[in-house]
């Protein structure tokens, strides 16, 4: 690919076209390099700003923040829009762990960049799962796996333990949701999760089907694996929780959606990732000190299966400053950064060693308990499928939303499903 720089006149139109997409852009005063870094949505959670200007206090050098979409797949839309351009607009990007084999041609390989002991500390894994064609790609930040919350008073009210089968979960909070609706409360649900068409559906949807025994999308060798029966099972149950225990708005629920339920009180369960902790825990929310997480559940005959999800950061090929912007990917990423960022929004280190950390223990016990969930969860097929990744997983979660919102049946879902990827692979993925 060209790796040429964009002509000067390219910036500002290009950024202006980001902007009118949703992109909101501040910047600290500048000396020496602009390196431009793309965070998350700016929403309460997002701690890249204040890294960022950290680091720019720290080497004199100018950071300009731009917030992108809340969704990974309108997220992902943007940046291919940016690099298929060519732009030198963004330097630095934080990027889906499922990211790195799609965006690879468009990547500085950071080892050019970093001292040879830049990857010690991270989990090996996940450094192999940001290396393509040995060439590092990015370095994660922090990592993710999805987690069952739970209110514990109301389950210790109502004389329940937390749910090891969907089918349990389903039966409780049905009986929960019901019972304190008779008592007053109107807008309790049962359960909440993340089920808009798009990428959040997909790593839901995969944990019912792998607990259920049903596998993945795609298997290791490239096969078409997903429609079978224990994946009807799954998504079968799935369907019929809109309505009863999950409201039909769900269907339109990302993670901030459902966050706002179950923090508002007004859900028994939820379904969403370990930076929901912190929050919920926060002074005068109302359910601070009420609740709990543990790990999923499972089918009948399967195995608890979380999600592996999580954001690393990477430097773009067309940036002007690719050495100050592997710095900044370098500093947003140590081990200090990194324990700020679990003691204060609970998020999962991608250090090992800040696993035994008594100050994030204290401050976050749920991530040392977790632990294995957390480095032990299911890998999206994104290694596997490469480029064509963006276009599985959009097949996906519309054909679960069809049989979410009772367009479709499980079987049919699948089959359609099976016959859209099988179109997708004939050519190799």
């Amino acid at each position: 690919m060209n790796s040429r720089t964009p002509a000067p006149l390219a910036r500002p139109v290009l950024l202006a076209s980001l902007l009118a997409g949703g992109l909101t852009l501040t910047a600290t005063q500048a000396q020496a390099a602009t390196i431009t870094i793309a965070c998350g949505d700016g929403g309460a959670a997002d701690f890249c700003p204040v890294l960022a200007e950290q680091w720019a206090e720290q080497t004199g050098h100018e950071v300009a923040v731009v917030t992108t979409p809340q969704s990974a797949t309108e997220k992902l839309s943007l940046y291919q829009q940016l690099l298929g351009s060519q732009s030198g607009d963004i330097d630095v990007l934080m990027i889906d762990t499922v990211w790195p084999g799609l965006l690879a041609p468009h990547l500085v390989d950071l080892a050019e960049h970093l001292p040879e002991d830049a990857t010690e500390g991270f989990f090996p894994a996940m450094i192999d799962n940001n290396t393509v064609d040995d060439r590092l790609l990015a370095l994660p930040w922090f990592t993710d796996a999805g987690l069952l919350y739970y209110r514990r008073d109301l389950l210790e009210q109502y004389g329940h333990e937390v749910p090891e089968t969907w089918e349990q979960l389903t039966e409780i909070a049905r009986e929960i949701q019901n019972a304190e609706r008779e008592a007053g409360n109107e807008r309790m649900h049962g359960f909440v999760f993340q089920g808009r068409a798009y990428e959040g559906l997909t790593t839901n949807a995969l944990e019912w089907i792998a607990s259920y025994g049903g596998g993945t999308l795609v298997d290791a060798e490239g096969n078409v694996t997903v429609n079978n029966p224990r994946a009807a099972e799954a998504l079968t149950l799935a369907a019929t929780w809109i309505g009863d225990i999950a409201p039909r708005g769900v269907r339109n629920y990302m993670e901030e959606e459902a966050r706002g339920v179950f923090q508002s009180g007004n859900a028994v369960f939820m379904r969403n990732w370990p930076y929901v902790w912190a929050l919920g825990e926060a002074e005068g929310t109302a359910i601070q000190g009420r609740f709990g997480a543990a790990p999923l559940p499972h089918g009948p005959e399967g195995e608890s299966v979380a999600t592996l999800g999580g954001w690393s950061y990477a430097v773009s090929r067309y940036s002007e400053h690719p050495a100050e912007a592997a710095d900044l990917v370098a500093y947003m990423t140590g081990e200090a950064q990194q324990k700020a960022h679990a003691i204060r929004f609970g998020m999962n280190p991608t250090r090992e060693a800040l696993y035994q950390d008594a100050e994030v223990l204290e401050a976050q016990p749920f991530i040392g308990e977790l632990y294995d969930t957390l480095v032990g969860g299911v890998p999206r097929p994104a290694n596997v499928t490469g480029e064509h990744y963006p276009r599985v997983s959009n097949a996906f979660f519309n054909r679960v939303h069809d049989v979410l919102s009772g367009d479709l049946t499980a079987e049919q879902g699948l089959e359609q499903l099976e016959r859209e990827l099988g179109r997708m692979s004939r050519r190799g993925w």
